[in-house]
């Protein structure tokens, strides 16, 4: 939890650029500083062309190099259209369109604040009127349940949803196929014990340690990452218990297809670590998936937990259909136990 909280994150600022400025008039000194003075961009100084700038983007020393051709501020002075180059790196496609954007917005900006101080001049009006006459319509966006956009409010409650799918699965898949490996499991098979009562004795210690993973995960996001938890605390272990019960069923039927726990860790974490982290919406949003991958992540009980449970940090949006989500994931869960122990035998395979 607490390499995954500080390591990911996906938040684009400090985002390293230079600048090229063939002008070097008080105008493209201006410009420059929109991308200096805000938050997303960290500026890395001025090169002197773009051979150098290439050179530091290809070295990541700059994302983004803003290339000002010599003409701009006398396009600006005498109300001709200037252009400006942006290289920006496309290494990481997502992060180079957000990129974009935050370079959309501040030429934008820019280029409303020239406008508007040209007609001033021409028409002596205002700077403020002609602004509100050149935007009838102005939009202010605000952000509900995250008005900073912080990632690590979103990316909580699903790492509580990733790292329960995979520990008590490998627990619960290793501590029965040791048994296997070992030969203590004869000992069961020789015993009047019956199937319910060496499944239940042997799972019940992995459903108690996940209990305590769950308190300890929920107090690293509301006390660590300071991640507000506005929901109710009741229903919220209630319902992760009964997910808990749900990963653990996968890890009984692991146990029962595999011999080795060489073969029950890889096993594990093909049915259980791929689609926690590609198909549960924690890097990629699952409405972004195909139609082939949606499909795959509303099989997971990870999709039910993060799309109602997850919701409870944020939103208090408890109540709403408070019962499906745990029904659907105690279907989960009587399922995954009924099949496991039908395939449960205390004969030994030959």
């Amino acid at each position: 939890m607490v390499l995954f909280g500080y390591g990911l994150s996906l938040d684009v600022e400090n985002i390293p650029f230079a600048v090229v400025d063939h002008d070097r008039s008080a105008a493209s000194r201006e410009y420059a500083y929109r991308f200096i003075g805000s938050r997303y961009f960290q500026f890395k100084g001025y090169a002197q062309d773009e051979s150098s700038a290439a050179r530091l983007v290809a070295s990541g020393e700059a994302r983004v190099v803003l290339v000002i051709p010599p003409s701009f501020g006398r396009d600006l002075a005498a109300g001709r259209q200037a252009d400006i180059q942006t290289l920006v790196d496309g290494t990481f496609p997502s992060r180079a369109m957000t990129t974009k954007g935050y370079v959309s917005a501040i030429n934008a900006a820019f280029s409303l604040s020239s406008l508007a101080e040209a007609v001033a001049r021409a028409s002596g009006m205002s700077r403020e009127h002609v602004l509100a006459a050149l935007t009838p319509i102005t939009l202010e966006a605000r952000y509900l349940y995250n008005q900073s956009v912080t990632s690590i409010w979103s990316l909580a409650p699903k790492l509580i949803m990733v790292i329960l799918m995979l520990s008590p699965p490998f627990l619960t898949a290793l501590g029965v196929v040791r048994e296997k490996e070992n030969g203590s499991i004869f000992n069961i098979y020789a015993s009047n014990v019956s199937r319910g009562e060496f499944l239940v004795g042997k799972l019940t210690p992995y459903v108690g340690i996940s209990t305590v993973n769950i308190l300890g995960l929920w107090l690293l996001a509301t006390l660590l990452y300071r991640v507000p938890f506005k929901g109710d605390f009741g229903f919220f272990l209630l319902a992760t218990l009964v997910y808990v019960l749900c990963t653990t069923g996968i890890g009984l039927l692991v146990s029962i297809m595999v011999r080795t726990q060489i073969a029950a860790m890889i096993v594990t974490m093909i049915v259980t670590m791929i689609p926690a982290v590609l198909y549960s919406g924690l890097i990629i949003p699952i409405a972004s998936l195909g139609q082939g991958a949606k499909v795959v992540s509303h099989l997971m009980p990870s999709d039910v937990l993060h799309r109602h449970c997850g919701r409870l940090f944020p939103q208090r949006r408890w109540l709403d259909g408070a019962v499906a989500p745990v029904a659907v994931l105690a279907g989960y869960a009587t399922l995954l136990f009924g099949v496991g122990y039908a395939l449960f035998s205390k004969r030994p395979r030959t």
